[in-house]
């Protein structure tokens, strides 16, 4: 036993060092706990956990745990400091902290300036830090605690050192508003600064002592440099959200009390003063989720007809709480000065509509919290009904039948929900087989077992109001269901698994940016002093000057494209710029493109389109003269332009009166032997060649070309297709132009003389082996098919000839 209590003492001494849990969460007690009911699951978890009676290797930190949190909860002062601050501090650290409470009872420049030293003696205040330490959180509690309760309750927090004289001058200012704001319902702290640099640093604090007000979870760093409680209750006034506090007059109460719609209970503050109290902004900025204020000047003259309508007395102060009938209160308060608690305890019990809306996971988990140890100890009646004024009828029955309703709020809560805001929470209550079919102005009873599951039963007939007969019967059986389901040996029909509701007041995302703007702007203004003043305005002029002139740029390249796109319709540019053609004294309009070029092929852009291509890239260029140019290469134009985007591929044209030798020789060099080729140039127009010059090959569209023919039957182009590739070599070539025989018969076509070879039964027509040049292109979108797929016959060379114009 004697080595069981040492070794527990050790442990205390080791927990104490690192810090002790959630208290509430080791004894298993709600916050809320009384003294009476902590001592009781102390000793239910003393009996169980204790070394002599519990053999498990964790019993001895387990109930060392529970001692050290019973003691805490126990110790009102450090219950409290946990409950504010996160504070566990235990008696092992106690005893190893240093106390600062009588470091001025000596003072060693009472030796250095004393009777001794002739008749000068050094007078100082007699102030300490004492209350400094006794508010001091670390940054773990600032984060986790003090954070958090900051949207509720805005908290003063003062940054100081053990050595700051000047923090000795402003303890008389902090202590008096420690003991003045502290009871209004503002929060005070202290942060040791040398023990807590990374949150100075996070608050940009930079000379002490500091002090900043934590707002929202947003700090405000108190920028001025006369430190007084009367400039503090200013600086908090100036933090808190625009227009919280609304001013009231005759002419604008009654718009503020219908403002119920929103959810909101309303609540008139009427008082003396010209602005309204720092305690009722406190009260405002507490409860703005459930209540909105509205502030009565007493003595203006634009008041009389509120307090007379209201029977307000002008000597005292007033506090008016409204829900959905504006012509009464729902409660009033009238004291000369009214207690904080009184307040908070008036609107705790009045600050939900008679039929509040579920507009939100936090009103739902309020109006209907999950209650598993006690089932059905509150049952939620709630109407689904939708945000348009047909339904205000049926609302107004169900808050009439709220009112009039014997069961206390802790038993029975009434409510409303959209069906088109909380569309997945009514579609998980209407799986159930006794669900409506359309469950639009039907009522359903909800017990809440958990966070996500739900019991339900809806009510079997609809809540409508067609007949004060049916109107009276629908009434009875609401009535009837509540008390069967209310009895606890009942119970609920169907169970549902819900998600979280949609927060129907979340804020926008104009309004989220709007807010952000305003928060830099105080950022700025709070944190840039004159000397950082310049380079502030350089960093802004030197963005301003890049904004301005981008815009400038941008607006002058959109003056050249406007120019240049002109130029095309005028026919100005030609060539590599655009796809327009120049006339040749006709009346042909040119083609303007601004996506897609056509490159002539000569011999200044030969090389670059043809020899210096990269690796999988292709030029497709069509064989024109003079006198086609304009109409095939408008017609060519349209249809490549599906392929403008891809950027493997180039377009051009090229003239044959330029380049006819090129292509004379590079016809040559595809056949197995060399040859002197006859070229006849008309027959050369429409052809299309598509030109590898990485791998060296090309293929080549004509009209009269097998592969381009529109002929019926698959077997037949195979056949045509084998014909061809059979053909000897002085007449493989005959279908695009060329023959080796040394007639001169230029009248000839040669492509005429390989269609009668190919096909005879076309010979007794008169122009069967004619073609228009309007149609020397319409097999060329069916050959770009074929081409992009690799099913055309490819023509291999060994080098590409050189380009020489005539």
């Amino acid at each position: 036993m004697r080595w069981q209590r040492q070794s527990i003492f050790f442990i205390v001494i080791i927990l104490g060092v690192q810090g002790l849990g959630d208290p509430y969460k080791i004894l298993g007690v709600r916050k809320s706990a009384t003294v009476q009911e902590i001592r009781k699951a102390y000793k239910q978890l003393a009996k169980e956990w204790h070394p002599d009676k519990n053999n498990d290797p964790k019993a001895e930190n387990k109930f060392v745990e529970i001692t050290q949190a019973y003691e805490l909860l126990t110790d009102p002062e450090r219950r409290k400091n946990y409950d504010n601050f996160g504070i566990t501090e235990n008696e092992a650290l106690h005893r190893n902290k240093k106390d600062y409470s009588q470091y001025r009872k000596y003072d060693p420049l009472d030796d250095l300036f004393g009777p001794n030293f002739g008749s000068f003696k050094f007078h100082y205040q007699d102030h300490d830090i004492t209350l400094f330490h006794k508010l001091s959180i670390t940054t773990r509690g600032y984060e986790s605690k003090l954070v958090p309760r900051s949207r509720r309750v805005p908290h003063l927090v003062l940054f100081y050192s053990d050595w700051c004289f000047p923090c000795l001058q402003v303890e008389p200012v902090w202590r008096r508003a420690a003991e003045e704001l502290g009871p209004l319902g503002l929060g005070l702290a202290t942060v040791h600064a040398e023990k807590e640099q990374p949150l100075a640093r996070k608050l940009g604090v930079k000379v002490l002592p500091a002090v900043a007000l934590v707002v929202d979870g947003k700090a405000f760093l108190y920028g001025d440099a006369s430190f007084s409680l009367q400039r503090i209750v200013e600086f908090v006034r100036s933090k808190f959200p625009y227009r919280m506090v609304q001013p009231i007059n005759d002419d604008n109460v009654d718009v503020f009390l219908s403002g119920w719609v929103d959810n909101r209970v309303r609540a008139l503050i009427f008082e003396r003063h010209e602005a309204v109290r720092l305690r009722y902004l406190l009260m405002a900025f507490y409860y703005r989720d459930r209540v909105a204020f509205g502030f009565v000047q007493l003595n203006s003259a634009n008041s009389k007809n509120i307090q007379k309508r209201f029977k307000v007395p002008s000597d005292i102060e007033t506090l008016l709480l409204f829900n959905e009938n504006v012509n009464r209160p729902a409660a009033s308060l009238s004291m000369s000065d009214m207690p904080i608690k009184t307040m908070q305890d008036i609107i705790n019990s009045n600050k939900y509509l008679l039929l509040p809306r579920l507009s939100s996971q936090e009103m739902l988990d309020t109006l209907c919290p999950p209650e598993w140890a006690r089932p059905r100890k509150r049952l939620c009646v709630v109407l689904v009904c939708r945000d348009t004024p047909g339904h205000d009828e049926p609302r107004r029955a169900l808050r009439q039948f709220a009112q009039e309703s014997p069961h206390s709020a802790d038993r029975v809560r009434y409510a409303y929900v959209f069906q088109e805001r909380q569309a997945e929470f009514v579609s998980a209550l209407t799986g159930g087989e006794g669900s409506p079919a359309e469950p639009l102005l039907h009522v359903v009873f909800i017990w809440r077992r958990d966070a996500s599951h739900i019991k339900y039963e809806w009510l079997s007939r609809s809540w409508t109001m067609s007949s004060s007969q049916e109107w009276n019967e629908t009434r009875e059986r609401l009535e009837a269901t509540i008390q069967r389901l209310l009895h606890d040996s009942e119970a609920l029909s169907y169970e549902a698994v819900v998600q979280e509701l949609i927060d129907e007041h979340a804020q926008g995302i104009l309004t989220r940016i709007l807010t952000k703007l305003l928060l830099t702007a105080d950022f700025l203004k709070d944190n840039v002093t004159k000397d950082q003043l310049l380079p502030v305005i350089s960093v802004v002029v030197t963005v301003v000057f890049v904004v301005i002139a981008g815009y400038i740029m941008s607006y002058l390249m959109r003056l050249e494209e406007e120019s240049i796109r002109k130029g095309y319709q005028n026919g100005e540019a030609f060539g590599e710029a655009t796809a327009s053609v120049p006339g040749d004294g006709s009346n042909a309009k040119p083609v303007p493109s601004s996506e897609l070029r056509l490159h002539e092929l000569r011999a200044e852009t030969y090389n670059g389109m043809v020899r210096l291509l990269k690796p999988g890239c292709r030029t497709i260029i069509l064989l024109v003269d003079m006198q086609s140019r304009n109409k095939l290469i408008a017609e060519f134009h349209r249809i490549i332009w599906p392929y403008r985007k891809n950027k493997t591929l180039m377009f051009g044209f090229m003239c044959l009166e330029h380049g006819l030798d090129w292509y004379k020789s590079l016809l040559t060099l595809s056949l197995p032997e060399p040859r002197d080729l006859k070229i006849n140039p008309r027959n050369c127009i429409g052809t299309v060649l598509s030109l590898n010059g990485h791998r060296k090959y090309f293929c080549m569209y004509h009209a009269k070309h097998p592969e381009c023919m529109k002929v019926k039957g698959s077997k037949r182009m195979v056949k045509m297709t084998k014909h061809f590739s059979n053909q000897p070599s002085s007449k493989s070539g005959a279908f695009i132009g060329f023959d080796s025989s040394d007639s001169d018969d230029t009248e000839t076509s040669d492509v005429e003389i390989g269609n009668r070879h190919l096909d005879k039964a076309a010979v007794s027509d008169k122009y069967s082996n004619v073609v228009f040049q309007s149609n020397l292109l319409d097999g060329l979108p069916n050959w770009l098919d074929r081409l992009f797929e690799g099913t055309t016959h490819r023509f291999h060379i060994n080098y590409w000839p050189d380009f020489s114009p005539k």
